[in-house]
């Protein structure tokens, strides 16, 4: 199918574009603080709130509503406008913090964070959704990458923040802490974001976007709660979802752009690499306690270089897409993640910091990959479906997550994750190969992609598709 003609994004002022991204921007740390900034905090809630037999659901269910209510945002987007989903999205998460800080037990909690990562899982998305009209390319790189330094940041300061919120005030203020940020944010949208997205009549597909959303809502809570039967039910529901959708005018996925090939593996490249990254950083911290002997310091520590690494090549991404081939920079991306995979399969044994430097490409190799396939989808997709391939690559990239920390733990086993030392060392090679596999077969999707399908945009041009 010939891709659509390539468009120039709507013309803003210079001032309207910084103020309504600096709204943007505050948005996406909002999120990404609260996604780590509880981790901390939760034995002082269990301390106060008891409920220990649920202390995971906090993490989980924010996680499945997050990760199900993405494309549905993304998709509604397209349909109804950017602007109002996104302080939509503002708003719920911010009654979800407060809840959360109100809460008076476990099970209130766990409602709270449910509202919470629903709101989330707008936010994002439609951000970067919504940077993808902003910009032309050649800007857009650099914009992407500042929001991606940003959800490293938050991701480092995240769990300093949540300890020193709770040992000084209270675990409460851990989610009231999201509050001011997230007016902040909403007062500069509603100020200065404009409009970014055309509506139009159109009539969502209901029933596709219901088996939808039940079937990843049964995969991501059957791996979380390794349930292999509710996962084995979701994939068969969400197959369903896809037979649905390929007959309808509006679906909730992006059917029309997934007819192209360079969407297509965006897709499979973000899910791959996700459950290859993801699958590893979730046992990280066990290698540097369990393996090195070292403490909870050192298990915390080790996670700092890959996102290190993720940040700065996202940066740098930002800059190469005006020279250099977006599909190239991800083959580039995926071949560091192969070799980095490789080398650690031999490190299992080695001193703390050989891991960490190879941790540090690791980031790297995700930091190309991820930002220019997320680029190479937006730029070959129709404007009026920007919303529902932006969050479509991100909840590949969640789901894969999902699905790689389950994998990891079968391969690992659940006496070495508790015993540690060689047998543990042993399953973290077993993880490293299957991550360097889901590199492997990454990369061979985006070698089938030439460089000619989508060439790089030139300083103050735009391959923005229209509608």
């Amino acid at each position: 199918m010939t891709p659509p003609t390539p468009t120039a994004p709507p013309s803003f002022s210079p001032q309207v574009r910084r103020l309504a991204t600096a709204g943007l921007v505050v948005g996406v740390f909002l999120a990404a603080l609260e996604a780590s900034v509880v981790a901390t905090a939760m034995p002082s809630v269990i301390s106060d709130l008891g409920g220990e037999q649920l202390y995971a659901l906090p993490f989980a269910v924010y996680l499945l509503f997050s990760t199900v209510s993405s494309p549905l945002w993304g998709r509604g987007s397209d349909l109804v406008g950017r602007r109002r989903l996104y302080l939509l999205g503002v708003v719920i998460f911010l009654v979800g913090s407060a809840l959360c800080g109100m809460s008076d037990s476990m099970v209130t909690l766990v409602a709270a964070r449910a509202v919470q990562g629903l709101g989330a899982g707008g936010l994002l998305p439609l951000t970067l959704t919504m940077v993808g009209e902003l910009y032309t390319l050649a800007e857009r790189g650099r914009v992407q990458a500042v929001i991606s330094g940003v959800w490293g940041v938050s991701g480092l300061l995240g769990p300093l923040l949540g300890g020193w919120l709770t040992e000084t005030l209270s675990w409460r203020w851990t989610f009231y802490a999201s509050l001011p940020f997230g007016v902040a944010a909403l007062l500069l949208a509603l100020r200065f974001l404009p409009e970014t997205g055309q509506p139009r009549p159109a009539r969502l597909d209901w029933a596709g976007a219901a088996l939808f959303t039940l079937g990843s809502g049964l995969v991501v809570w059957g791996l979380e709660q390794r349930h292999w039967l509710l996962v084995g039910l979701g994939l068969v529901t969400l197959g369903a979802a896809i037979t649905v959708e390929r007959r309808h005018p509006d679906p909730l996925l992006p059917m029309r752009a997934l007819r192209q090939r360079l969407p297509r593996v965006a897709f499979a490249g973000n899910m791959l690499g996700g459950a290859a990254y993801f699958g590893i950083i979730a046992y990280l911290p066990l290698y540097a306690q369990g393996v090195s002997g070292g403490g909870a310091t050192a298990a915390g520590a080790i996670l700092t270089p890959m996102l290190v690494g993720w940040t700065l090549t996202a940066i740098l991404t930002g800059r190469l897409v005006k020279t250099v081939p977006l599909i190239r920079i991800a083959q580039s991306g995926f071949v560091v993640l192969v070799v980095m995979f490789s080398a650690l399969v031999f490190a299992v044994h080695a001193p703390l910091w050989v891991t960490s430097v190879l941790g540090f490409a690791v980031g790297t190799g995700m930091g190309f990959a991820m930002l220019s396939l997320l680029l190479a989808a937006q730029e070959s997709s129709a404007r009026k479906e920007l919303g529902a391939v932006t969050s479509g690559v991100l909840f590949a990239r969640q789901m894969g997550g999902a699905l790689g920390v389950a994998l990891m733990a079968l391969l690992i086993g659940a006496e070495a994750i508790v015993t540690g030392g060689s047998e543990l060392a042993e399953g973290l090679r077993r993880a490293y190969i299957l991550a360097g596999v889901l590199a492997a077969v990454a990369l061979a999707l985006c070698l089938r992609v030439g460089p000619s399908t989508l060439p790089a945009a030139p300083e103050g041009t735009s391959q923005q598709s229209g509608s």
